[in-house]
């Protein structure tokens, strides 16, 4: 049993309690764990630090863990999962224990040498440095060993201690150098002595009672690592936890009280906490989010309910159909199933992730009030999300219902270095980075129901309760890169919702389908909900998180054909077998199919000149009409023609190189005038021009569709828009949903010829089989811009499924004098390419999956080394520069919208700063050498945490400037202007 003296009194009275000599107790209470220069100036001793993480980890367990977490960790210590967690939280820095830690720091080392534990000559360079966490798994693993009575019991511990700071050694690297680790008696007395004393003070009897009774699973062991992580660096922050010196002072009850202390300062806390099962399925739906249940949502919702273990549900319905709702509403089903305590929604970009956040604040919000301060957005721009702002810093929400964007989402195609010069891609430009330091958002004053800052640092976000962002939060947690356990920690005890799952490209996908893996394995269940997904990637997704639920390297578990278009797709494990299944029955969308015409308008002038006139003709009586183009300077080209040539009616232009102001107001007022709610608003004439933007987050009804080729699911995506919302009025002209497809041309022998941007962004192959669809429903490419009468068009939605099926299915589609074996061999090529280049950074080679523990995880070191670089890895693409525009003025600079920044740039308060990055623009890859050589933040930014590492873009009086062998221009309609200088 444990004594009094053991858990309340101190450290020194526990050492001679447990007979310890003299010597030993005073070797040990002078060991060090945190020197005072990097401990606000206070020596805090180990002892004291392995007890205050001890400590932690018991909140931790209180007040943050999962249900099921918690009883995952019962089950493999034998019901004593509290106390076992603080045990492997708190020994991880017992490598302090050794000379090459403890003569680290001169003046911290002179207490322990008077002591009389000494050493010779140790490496002094950083690289050859013997390190306290490998040095920790060195002094427990032949303990654990002995103790334990078994390898594998102490196979899958010591990597926990070897890994706490971001990367997990192979066993071959635990080999000190000869000195480091410590020799002869007193050395081993001393190691031997701050195991057992940490381990009683706990609470065990001694290190062999500590033995799990069996072990976690490899996915688990690395939830667990972070979490070991999180526990440490709470633990290590000197302004909450201050140093003691003295031993005598030290006990677990302090501990215990300094914790309790700083978690309450911190704010800390976790999500729902066993949340309760709705007393009706359709509860979720209709009491928590106030919707009528439409058959496909029903569907997803009752797949939750029914499911017998945790696992993949993939939901497919067309756009509008309420998948996201659905998905929210299934997530609260799974959680209080399988005992999840939040959820984490993945988006394709920031765009989508905004109006995501407000959707999910006002559904947390609907459970506890207070719990809409751990609704976590994570991008770097959120200080500019108005719903942000407000909850940080405990405002009322902003007035009206958000932005009104759509759940819908569209796919970033990488782009090799060539796209850009055409202006070709046109990405949100968002890499979805945590790039939120403390002191960023703390930029204003918080308020007391505010997130905790603590959540918002760097690697934290997905350890909020309940987080919206990017995709890239789940493809960086399926990374071999260091930390990467921390973001897996924060995915392991929610459910994960990725939305517009077809949005990632073949590269992205190999770290998707890594993180279902993990997440397999982990008992995490996941939503992935798509409109346009082919069935080989729906395959590829459920084979994935079976082969993690199994633990084998390769599962194929066929998925039945499904039974109509929604459906919903499940996978899971039961009694050691894969099961696979889909809907039974065809379920029916919420509106019925309506025909589309389909016209083509052969143009492949990037100038638009054709693709103009047509607008001009099209809406010639009025209408409303989006033009969806492949490249900037094409969206360009067409509004000047169009302005120039006097339109009579409302002009807009949406693209990624306008400033996030502009194109943040652009994107509102087209919202306004062609949204859900825009009623009378709606004007008589309307053109927006837009690049592959509107494929997602852009809940508008157009009534034509002028669109560039696209291979078919972005195609569907762009007609998406199309007779959108129910009760739109039209003109008579305009009373059909009628696409112009653009972009394309017949070839002098019949092969369609593309625009040369839209081949480098797509590759030719998908353009292809997309053009065969397109003829198959308008007529052969030399028809005229009417169509042909006699041509079936398509029905939407009830043509989506077979159509993508077809695009990327084995059967031929075009004529034999397309080429397309040719081109699907290029296509095949670069597709492997690319799915190779991911794998050297994927979190596991294919032949150790099934390896039981995290040992060697990282074979092959942390090539990324900072946030910007990870999201380089998870993103195959150019490398791109985010720059704020300033504009020259007399006597100094002023911001894109006139405001006045002083002779260097002086910014003054918050509301400059937020209106001096309304100026922020990402620059095409092509500019980046340029960019990263000639620009640098303005003298007077060095002071601002928002501005001081982006670098001005300078436009001189005339509005333009050169960089590097470009004539750069902003304009505040066109947007960021690019011109080749002549050479």
């Amino acid at each position: 049993m444990v004594s009094v003296v053991d858990r309340g009194g101190s450290v020194v009275q526990l050492m001679e309690a447990m007979g310890l000599s003299p010597e030993t107790v005073e070797r040990v209470s002078r060991l060090w764990g945190k020197s005072a220069a990097r401990n606000g100036g206070q020596r805090h001793l180990l002892l004291g630090h392995l007890l205050d993480t001890a400590a932690v980890a018991g909140l931790i367990w209180d007040q943050y863990l999962s249900r099921a977490f918690r009883q995952r960790l019962d089950e493999i210590s034998g019901e004593r999962g509290q106390l076992w967690f603080m045990w492997v939280c708190g020994i991880h820095d017992c490598g302090k224990a050794c000379p090459a830690f403890q003569a680290m720091d001169a003046a911290e080392a002179a207490p322990v040498l008077a002591a009389g534990l000494t050493w010779g000559r140790l490496p002094a360079d950083r690289q050859n440095r013997w390190r306290h966490d490998v040095a920790g798994a060195v002094l427990l693993m032949p303990r654990l060993i002995t103790e334990w009575g078994s390898e594998e019991a102490a196979g899958w511990v010591w990597p926990l201690v070897a890994g706490h700071h971001g990367t997990f050694p192979s066993a071959a690297a635990l080999r000190p150098p000869r000195g480091a680790q410590g020799r002869g008696a007193a050395w081993e007395q001393v190691q031997r002595a701050v195991v057992d004393v940490f381990t009683r003070a706990v609470g065990f009897e001694d290190l062999a009672d500590v033995r799990p009774v069996d072990s976690l699973r490899k996915a688990e062991q690395l939830a667990l690592s972070g979490l070991i992580v999180m526990a440490d660096w709470i633990a290590s922050d000197s302004s909450q936890f201050p140093g003691l010196a003295d031993a005598g002072l030290i006990s677990f009850a302090g501990a215990r009280r300094r914790a309790e202390a700083a978690w309450e300062r911190l704010r800390l806390r976790g999500g729902w906490r066993d949340l309760a099962l709705p007393e009706n399925p359709l509860d979720p739906l209709t009491c928590r989010l106030g919707v009528q249940p439409r058959a496909s949502q029903r569907e997803l919702v009752e797949r939750a309910w029914s499911m017998p273990t945790p696992g993949l549900l993939v939901a497919e319905a067309p756009m509008g159909e309420g998948k996201t709702k659905a998905a929210l509403a299934a997530a609260e089903v799974l959680a209080a199933r399988f005992g999840l305590d939040g959820v984490f929604v993945a988006m394709p970009t920031q765009a989508t992730s905004d109006p995501m956040y407000e959707q999910v604040l006002r559904w947390v919000h609907t459970f506890d009030p207070a719990l809409e301060s751990q609704v976590a957005l994570l991008h770097g721009r959120r200080r500019f999300n108005a719903w942000w702002r407000s909850v940080w810093e405990g405002k009322p929400r902003p007035e009206g219902e958000g932005c009104g964007c759509c759940e819908n989402g569209g796919r970033h195609d990488a782009v090799d270095v060539t796209a850009d010069d055409f202006g070709a891609i046109d990405e949100d430009a968002d890499y979805g980075m945590v790039s939120a330091q403390p002191s960023t958002d703390r930029a204003t004053n918080p308020g007391a129901d505010s997130p905790a800052y603590w959540f918002l640092g760097d690697k934290r976000g997905l350890l909020t309760a309940f987080a919206v962002g990017t995709v890239d939060h789940i493809l960086h947690a399926a990374t071999r890169t260091r930390h990467v356990m921390l973001r897996f920690a924060g995915l392991a005890g929610k459910v994960v919702v990725v939305d517009e799952v077809h949005a990632a490209d073949v590269y992205m996908r190999q770290f998707l389908v890594e993180a279902l893996r993990w997440l397999g394995q982990a008992g995490v269940p996941v939503v992935l909900l798509s409109a346009t997904l082919p069935p080989a990637q729906r395959q590829q997704f459920v084979d994935a998180y079976l082969s993690g639920v199994l633990g084998v390297a390769d599962v194929h578990r066929p998925v039945p054909e499904p039974a109509g278009y929604p459906c919903v797709t499940v996978a899971y494990g039961v009694d050691g077998r894969a099961v696979a299944e889909t809907s039974r029955e065809a379920v029916r969308s919420w509106r019925e199919s309506a025909p589309v015409r389909l016209a083509w308008l052969p143009d492949t002038d990037p100038m638009g000149t054709r693709v103009a006139a047509a607008v001009r003709e099209t809406v010639a009586d009025g209408g409303v009409a989006l033009v969806v183009v492949n490249q900037v300077d094409r969206a360009q080209a067409i509004y000047r023609d169009l302005w120039d040539g006097g339109f009579d009616g409302v002009l807009h232009l949406l693209h990624a190189r306008l400033c996030a102001a502009h194109r943040a107001d652009r994107s509102g007022e087209c919202l306004r005038l062609m949204g859900p709610q825009a009623g009378g608003d709606r004007p008589e004439r309307m053109v927006v021009i837009a690049t592959q933007l509107a494929e997602q987050s852009f809940d508008v009804d157009a009534d034509v569709l002028i669109t560039d080729l696209a291979p078919t699911d972005l195609l569907l995506q762009r007609i998406g828009r199309l007779h959108r919302h129910i009760g739109t009025r039209r003109p008579a002209a305009h009373r059909v949903p009628r696409v112009l497809v653009t972009g394309v041309a017949p070839g002098r022998d019949g092969t369609p010829r593309f625009l040369r941007a839209s081949k480098v962004i797509y590759g030719e192959w998908s353009l292809l089989r997309a053009a065969a669809l397109v003829t198959e429903a308008a007529g052969a490419l030399t028809a005229a811009d009417a169509g042909d009468p006699a041509a079936p068009g398509w029905s939407i939605p009830a043509d989506v499924p077979a159509l993508v099926a077809r695009a990327y299915g084995n059967a031929d589609l075009c004529p034999a004098g397309w080429n397309e074996a040719g081109a699907w061999e290029q296509w095949q090529a670069k597709e492997r390419r690319r799915g190779g280049n991911a794998e050297e950074y994927l979190l596991c080679r294919r032949r150790e999956w099934a390896f039981p523990t995290l040992e060697g995880l990282h074979y092959a070191g942390s090539r990324a080394a900072s946030e910007e670089q990870l999201d380089a890895v998870v993103r195959d693409g150019d490398p791109s520069v985010e720059v704020i525009v300033v504009r020259r003025a007399s006597g100094g600079y002023r911001a894109v919208d006139g405001t006045w920044l002083g002779v260097h740039g002086e910014v003054d308060d918050d509301e400059v700063t937020d209106r001096l990055m309304g100026g922020t623009v990402r620059l095409p890859p092509r500019l980046t050498d340029a960019a990263q050589a000639e620009l640098s933040p303005l003298p007077g930014w060095a002071g601002r945490p928002w501005l001081r590492y982006h670098p001005a873009l300078v436009v001189e009086e005339d509005g333009t400037r050169l960089l590097g062998a470009d004539r750069v221009s902003y304009d505040d309609v066109l947007g960021l202007v690019i011109e080749r200088e002549a050479r």
